[in-house]
């Protein structure tokens, strides 16, 4: 089986989704920041592993089920964070964020049988998920983040290597309130749903 390895911020006000504001206040922005780790966490939880770590920026909440490694995230850039927490990790690892709630134990169920990678592309051009057979973190370290071109970039370090890369199912990012909206109508059910939902009823203008 595959370690499984999520990398996130503790949902602070001020500090986690700032692009939901406006329309929602700092407050409901970490409270959905931590609704959507928490509907992430979960999933990973009830998905089979080896082992199950969180690469933290932060301190550890209620939100986080039992089950897991926590350890400190580096300082310097992404992609430096990204490839510290692959550096701590042996045999094959699949790497996610906190930004996709939707994500389902299926999609996590990898097998590096025939490949070497997995690369989960995200409509914003970024990527909400890597997988490597070997954790290599110089496959991360260089890759600019946080633009349209991320995911093509990361990808093509993949191809460049020589790994024999497996493209999971596209999915969406949450950042924006309208990326909120389409998120939580994919996983109803979930925490991140409900709290949108309650934020959203407070008002549009995202007082409380």
């Amino acid at each position: 089986m595959t370690t499984l390895l999520v990398i996130a911020k503790e949902p602070r006000p001020g500090r986690v989704k700032t692009r939901l504001t406006p329309p929602f206040s700092p407050e409901q922005a970490a409270a959905l920041a931590e609704a959507s780790l928490a509907d992430t966490l979960r999933t990973v939880a009830d998905t089979p592993a080896t082992r199950r770590v969180l690469a933290l920026d932060g301190s550890p909440g209620p939100w986080l089920p039992a089950g897991f490694d926590v350890v400190p995230q580096c300082a310097g850039g992404l992609d430096e964070r990204l490839a510290h927490a692959f550096a701590g990790c042996t045999g094959p690892t699949l790497l996610i964020g906190m930004d996709t709630p939707q994500v389902t134990p299926a999609l996590l169920t990898v097998d590096f049988a025939d490949c070497d990678a997995y690369f989960g592309p995200a409509e914003d051009g970024g990527f909400w998920a890597l997988g490597l057979a070997d954790p290599d973190p110089s496959l991360l370290r260089g890759v600019p983040m946080s633009t349209p071109e991320t995911g093509a970039v990361q990808r093509q370090r993949l191809v460049a290597a020589g790994l024999r890369v497996t493209d999971l199912p596209r999915l969406r990012d949450v950042d924006t309130a309208a990326d909120a909206t389409a998120v939580a109508a994919l996983a109803p059910r979930g925490r991140f749903a409900a709290r949108l939902a309650r934020c959203t009823a407070h008002s549009g203008t995202g007082r409380r």
